[in-house]
């Protein structure tokens, strides 16, 4: 079975041409016609030189015609999370060219015509040697870190998959809520799916009033992460899904056992849980209420100082590779996770572990979702810890009713019981839901993000959408802002320089904006901000321009708008 990666193409172009190979928009996508576009991909790339090639595609059908040519044509290529500016400026420095749909400033490739009509090559049998992939960690838990992949490291995991679950995803087309620009969804939504015969859709669904009705148009398997589980609403008709389910899976962090039981209930399916890393591949999963994790059957593990340490085929060699995760062992060569490692700080010289932090605010009834960070700290400054924190209906009631000071020393006796004092959080988020990527992992910028500046002239902030070129954010200014000193005693307004300001502090956050203000234009304000009022702030950026347009809007209508220009580059006023 290992060699169903390096042998793929080969394999896809003895299947007839009509034998679907997946779902695009509800029409199925023939083999001959994925092959077509494996072979102009192929063909673009046998054109350019270099070697490593940034691929960015959201139709997962696409993507994997794009991933099989540049391997057919000797390519390695980067798998990028997103198409940011920060992302493309850091990829440049390492690729030697972009793919698809990134920013036009990257100048992505895409086959032309001419590539389309190349005459057909016979795909050949890869060398499972080959350097074939580089991921990123997700960096849920630091800075996103660039990691190599033999093609025998991918195939070893395709292979791991067929043989603990093909038997019950017989039959069954692939249906995910996750991006297959992230490991977890490019082996359970396309490589696996490519090399064993089954269906893949090739969008992936972001609503759930959109994947209930897909899942019962047919026998399918769900590929999901906890955070999309954990919003599955139970008042969506679910009965079809349970009917053609066969099976659930959850990969990205923990799935709290409410939440995989409430699955079953909805679903039909209690999801297996997969647990691994970008560096490591697949380790084990679980299918709850069992607390323990199986290794998959290639795995082996053991524990060194109390961390896992685990050796597979998964790896670039065949040495131990002790893991941040502390484990302890059980029955039946199985273990159980007890938290990572490296989520023990130090504050004052005192051992703090953020995840029995995080434990404590769950056990509250106050709280839903909680994650603690460490905070970057201020030049002449110690670092402090945040907190953000999904409230419970009794904790909303309690920030609504008695306002967040009561909420936050609430929470702070909790903690209190569990840390010394040094460590309660400075900081507090309260947040509707923790920000996700389309990976559905919560990262700690993302988490750090929210903060914007918390000193005291600038606003409480809350993303709502981060795009490539696109920002919304909520932003609440409390009236303890310097701004609003003497403006106005009697009815503080947030004044216009204020606004402007945040408008560019929040675009250096999200774009990578030219050093050099130019000027300014189209500026108005129309209607005065309060203090904690909420309203939205949106930003575009248009790199080409050298532009940020913002916009002020709420219920109330727009409160102020303008074009800002950088760096001197012209500019249509």
């Amino acid at each position: 079975m290992s060699d169903m990666l390096p042998s793929l193409a080969v394999r896809l172009a003895a299947r007839p041409g009509t034998f679907p190979i997946g779902v695009r928009d509800g029409a199925p996508v023939a083999t001959g016609a994925f092959l077509a576009r494996m072979r102009a991909w192929q063909a673009l790339l046998q054109r350019h030189g270099g070697t490593h090639y940034a691929l960015y595609l959201e139709d997962s059908i696409e993507f994997g015609a794009a991933l099989l040519g540049a391997w057919q044509a000797g390519k390695t290529v980067w798998l990028s999370a997103d198409t940011l500016d920060a992302t493309c400026a850091t990829l440049s420095e390492q690729v030697d060219g972009f793919l698809g749909a990134f920013p036009v400033s990257c100048a992505p490739l895409q086959p032309t015509d001419e590539d389309s009509d190349a005459n057909a090559v016979p795909p050949r049998a890869l060398d499972p040697a080959a350097a074939a992939l580089v991921v990123f960690t997700s960096g849920s838990t630091g800075a996103a870190q660039a990691i190599p992949k033999q093609l025998r490291q991918i195939a070893s995991e395709v292979a791991a998959l067929e043989g603990l679950f093909g038997a019950e995803a017989e039959g069954a087309a692939v249906v995910a809520t996750v991006s297959h620009q992230h490991i977890y969804g490019l082996l359970f939504k396309v490589l696996w799916p490519l090399a064993a015969g089954r269906m893949m859709h090739a969008h992936s669904v972001a609503f759930p009033e959109a994947l209930a009705p897909l899942l019962a148009a047919g026998p399918c398997l769900l590929v999901a992460s906890p955070a999309h589980l954990k919003r599955l609403p139970d008042h969506l008709d679910w009965q079809g899904a349970r009917m053609q389910l066969r099976a659930v899976f959850s990969s990205g962090g923990p799935l709290p056992a409410e939440t995989a039981q409430a699955c079953g209930t909805l679903l039909g399916h209690v999801p297996a849980e997969v647990f691994g890393s970008s560096e490591t591949g697949g380790i084990a999963w679980r299918r709850r209420p069992d607390e323990m994790w199986t290794p998959f059957p290639t795995v082996a593990w053991r524990l060194a100082d109390g961390m896992l340490a685990v050796r597979s085929p998964h790896l670039a060699d065949d040495g131990w590779l002790t893991l941040a995760d502390r484990a302890m062992a059980a029955d039946g060569n199985r273990f159980l996770l007890l938290g990572r490692g490296d989520r023990i700080v130090k504050l004052e010289e005192k051992r703090i572990s953020l995840d029995a932090m995080e434990a404590a605010l769950l056990a509250s009834g106050l709280v839903l979702e909680a994650r603690v960070a460490l905070c970057d700290p201020a030049p002449g400054q110690r670092q402090v810890l945040a907190a953000f924190v999904v409230p419970t209906p009794a904790g909303r009631r309690v920030l609504d009713e008695e306002g967040k000071l009561a909420l936050n020393s609430r929470l702070k006796a909790v903690l209190a019981a569990v840390v010394d004092a040094v460590a309660l959080p400075r900081r507090w988020r309260y947040l509707d839901q923790l920000p996700v990527n389309a990976q559905g992992k919560t990262t700690v910028a993302a988490l750090l993000a929210l903060l914007g500046g918390d000193a005291p002239r600038f606003p409480h902030v809350r993303a709502l959408a981060i795009e490539t070129n696109r920002v919304l954010l909520e932003v609440t200014a409390p009236a303890s802002l310097a701004w609003f000193d003497g403006h106005f005693a009697e009815a503080p307004i947030l004044p216009g320089v204020a606004q402007v300001e945040w408008a560019i502090h929040y675009g250096r956050r999200h774009f990578a904006l030219p050093a050099a203000f130019r000027a300014m234009h189209a500026l108005k304000f129309q209607h005065v901000i309060q203090p904690d009022t909420p309203v939205q702030l949106e930003l575009l950026h248009d790199k080409g321009k050298g532009q940020l347009t913002f916009a002020y809007k709420s219920d109330a209508g727009q409160h102020a708008s303008g074009r800002i220009l950088f760096n001197g580059e012209t500019a249509d006023v």
